[in-house]
């Protein structure tokens, strides 16, 4: 695939070309987890319309109003701009957008929004006057707010009791792209291998691109993360780097959940801490998509004591896995690393996000078949070694339960008895009807009443 060849998002830059074409003026936030395309999204949008784009920084409010206006001098072809002395973002903005006085609407991009507003925390009401008092009034306007902190633009943007509260006139939570779209990077893949490659990408597209298609996924992985000069050999790093103060601490939580879903009390154990010490870790790293709460879905109410957290982020979990407790032996001899080390675990690794893959799927088929009801898509477990992959509750009084097979399945008779003797052993305090699911690599031969078996190509259709 050419490297630079934009996919996908095409309800995404459907509902901005429709805010576009509206007589009003627009109020759009976009936002979603760093890497996932917000800022691609919004250039391919704006094209050559007139506009201007201005991503923040964590520079001081003179230096970044400077650049603003040095910007937006360029890109609407007004010299004067980019020479008038101005120092405070209210002049700034209102008059660049006074200054357009051509007729096709003004496309005003704030990126990065989240590092401006840390260096002055006024923007938000600033934004909110000039709104109220000017732009929505003039049709002339299309204010996009992008950031990448989630839970930032959600407080701080969405929020109903903040300055920009209920004025936006569409919003946009950008998410990585899903199985079937992630596919189309890589089209001459093999399902699996598609498959394999979502699940070390997560559907994130700068990963995705970083996949090679003239090559195997083995050869990806030695190139993409064993050579110390590549792409994403430490991409988390980075990551956290420009999110996260002290990351000595994240690292080790991070490092300890690759391991699996575990409890606040078992995190702490694993590290020699008071659980209690873990606790800010956890939640920023929740706050920015990274890590997880979970519980064993039944009807009942869960416990907290039945609380487990776990790596939410699909890259994060490959690289903490395989790539970070081995650095010394990768940088020794990569070669010899990944035979050694990685690649007679990939396959369990691969089988582990077939079951996420799984429920994405559950969820998927739900919305496909129209289920007038409302559903919710999880997992089960208990302390009595009962694991169920796939749990589906609706409120019609219906819960499907699914056991998931990334491997070779040798009896397909047996893989239904152990679905059976699980289902028998599943909390169902309201006696709804339990549905039985069977997900699967590659297709099988299953003839039993009143069982749904889905293949890995069957769930890539899902996704069309």
């Amino acid at each position: 695939m050419n490297k630079w060849h934009f996919v996908g998002r095409e309800r995404e830059l459907d509902a901005l070309e429709k805010q576009y074409l509206l007589p009003e003026s627009n109020l759009i936030p976009i936002y979603g987890r760093r890497r996932v395309g917000k800022s691609e999204l919004i250039l391919h949008f704006k094209g050559d319309r007139p506009g201007v784009y201005f991503v923040g920084k964590q520079a001081p409010t003179s230096l970044q109003i400077h650049e603003f206006l040095i910007t937006a001098a360029d890109a609407l072809e007004m010299p004067l701009l980019g020479k008038t002395a101005i120092a405070d973002w209210k002049t700034a903005l209102s008059e660049t957008v006074r200054a357009w006085t051509k007729p096709r609407k003004l496309i005003l991009v704030l990126d990065e929004f989240q590092w401006s507003v840390e260096q002055d925390r006024s923007l938000p009401s600033v934004l909110q006057e000039l709104w109220d008092r000017e732009w929505q009034h003039t049709g002339k306007v299309m204010l996009i707010i992008a950031g990448s902190y989630v839970s930032f633009m959600e407080r701080e943007v969405l929020g109903s009791k903040q300055p920009l509260g209920g004025r936006r006139t569409a919003q946009i939570q950008l998410q990585p792209f899903k199985f079937t779209e992630s596919a189309k990077f890589h089209p001459g893949y093999s399902r699996e291998d598609q498959a394999r490659v979502y699940f070390i990408t997560g559907g994130v597209p700068l990963y995705l691109l970083a996949f090679q298609e003239n090559l195997s996924v083995a050869q990806n992985i030695r190139g993409t993360f064993l050579n110390e000069f590549a792409p994403l050999s430490r991409e988390p790093e980075f990551l956290l780097r420009e999110e996260l103060q002290g990351l000595q601490k994240f690292q080790a939580v991070l490092d300890t959940l690759a391991a699996g879903r575990l409890s606040l009390r078992d995190i702490g154990k694993a590290l020699g801490l008071d659980p209690r010490a873990i606790t800010y870790q956890l939640g920023t790293l929740m706050d920015i998509g990274y890590v997880e709460r979970e519980f064993p879905l039944t009807k009942r109410k869960p416990s907290p004591k039945d609380v487990r957290y776990s790596l939410k982020d699909a890259l994060l979990r490959f690289w903490y896995r395989f790539v970070f407790p081995n650095l010394s032996r990768i940088r020794e001899n990569p070669n010899a690393a990944f035979a050694t080390l990685i690649a007679p675990q990939l396959e369990a690794f691969y089988g582990a996000c077939f079951e996420r893959l799984c429920r994405e799927a559950l969820a998927q088929l739900y919305l496909k078949e129209a289920a007038h009801a409302s559903t919710q898509v999880g997992e089960y477990w208990n302390n009595k070694e009962l694991q169920i992959d796939v749990v589906g509750i609706r409120s019609d009084n219906w819960i499907d339960l699914g056991e998931c097979k990334w491997g070779a399945v040798t009896s397909a008779p047996a893989l239904v008895s152990e679905l059976e003797a699980k289902v028998e052993k599943y909390p169902n305090p309201t006696n709804a009807t339990l549905g039985r699911m069977l997900f699967t690599r590659r297709p099988l031969q299953i003839e039993k009443s009143g069982l749904r078996h889905l293949s890995l190509e069957d769930m890539f259709g899902l996704f069309g």
